[in-house]
């Protein structure tokens, strides 16, 4: 159970992180195009992978910790089922340029992303 209350507890910080983020880039860049969800697909990536090579290499919180902050928080905040539904919008809207951009730019950017986290921790502590 307690496992269960820290996943919840995370979900609720990283989905409310994520609609304050996007909102909040959405006023920056406008909302023709769904930067904000593919930023914060791209920011979460790349505390995914910062966070997880941490716990590799340095911190050994409890499994409700680690649930907590990579189920629950960064599940929350980043989203790809909100992804498929702005790709399907820009398919719907006749706007496949902006579709095939949109996917390729927050999927290839996410990955390396994660990699760059990955990298990054490594280079500090090992």
């Amino acid at each position: 159970m307690n496992m269960i209350l820290a996943i919840a507890a995370g979900g609720a910080i990283g989905a409310v992180g994520r609609h304050f983020a996007v909102a909040q880039i959405g006023q920056w860049v406008g909302h023709g195009f769904p930067w904000g969800i593919m930023i914060v697909n791209i920011v979460g990536s790349l505390f995914m992978g910062i966070l997880l090579e941490t716990l590799a290499l340095t911190w050994s919180p409890s499994l409700e910790m680690r649930a907590f902050l990579t189920v629950g928080v960064l599940g929350a905040f980043t989203t790809f089922a909100t992804f498929s539904f702005d790709v399907a919008l820009l398919y719907e809207r006749g706007q496949f340029i902006s579709a095939a951009l949109y996917i390729a730019g927050s999927v290839a950017i996410s990955v390396l992303a994660l990699f760059a986290g990955l990298a990054l921790v490594r280079s500090l502590l090992t």
